[in-house]
């Protein structure tokens, strides 16, 4: 599958988050139009896991995406690549244990956990297929993986719409809300070359993930993947 966070180094990407990690959480809030809410949300329902539970949720960054399954009961592990994301997150939730990790290369025992989620980080990952890989190999046999990511809207004219607003306004969003705008024409790149949500189940299958589906969410601006980690016979 091919990378879809174009010339950038994991060093470079890793300190581009560090750079607008004070302000992240609010400029997002404001770009997705209050919709990212909704979409963790969904995400939180999809992972499906219950008090006790062991999640590992990757591209964690201040632990936003943690903390509902923090407060749920469910023994969360956040881990980011970026470190500015994690203290910023640690202070204001000192309860969680966030972990630096990168996703290809996860700092876990095989098989450790019950659930693996990501949200909107996988496409900032050099090597997606090695990081699909590292989240089978830390999944308990009957586990599964969760992947909410920006997608391809399946309406054609609200495709045109959609991408319009991706190369033209959102980087100037972003710019008066975190007063930054390279991060954020990169995130739009970044989106902008990211596979289908068809491409990516295949991908999720060819790598072993079984039971693969996916959920559209907000037309298609964000696609919500689930696999299960075969049981072992």
């Amino acid at each position: 599958m091919p990378r879809a966070n174009l010339d950038k180094q994991p060093r470079e990407v890793a300190e581009m988050f560090d750079a607008i990690a004070r302000r992240y959480d609010v400029t997002n809030d404001v770009m997705a139009l209050g919709q990212t809410r909704a979409w963790r949300a969904a995400t939180v329902r999809a992972i499906d896991a219950w008090p006790g539970d062991r999640v590992l949720d990757l591209a964690a960054g201040t632990g936003t995406s943690s903390e509902p399954l923090a407060d749920a009961g469910v023994d969360v592990v956040p881990c980011d690549f970026s470190v500015g994301m994690l203290a910023i997150g640690k202070r204001r939730r000192p309860d969680l244990s966030f972990v630096a990790g990168d996703a290809t290369r996860l700092p876990f025992a095989d098989e450790s956990f019950d659930a693996v989620t990501i949200s909107f980080g996988l496409r900032n990952v050099v090597d997606v297929d090695a990081a699909l890989r590292e989240m089978y190999r830390v999944t308990k046999p009957g586990g599964r993986v969760v992947i909410c990511e920006f997608s391809t809207p399946t309406w054609a004219p609200f495709r045109t719409v959609y991408e319009n607003y991706l190369t033209k306004a959102l980087p100037r969003v972003a710019k008066a809300v975190s007063r930054e705008d390279a991060p954020y024409e990169y995130l739009a790149e970044s989106i902008a070359d990211w596979p289908d949500q068809v491409t990516l189940g295949r991908t999720l299958r060819t790598v072993g993930w079984e039971k693969v589906a996916y959920r559209n969410l907000s037309g298609g601006i964000v696609a919500l993947h689930r696999g299960t980690r075969p049981e072992t016979a």
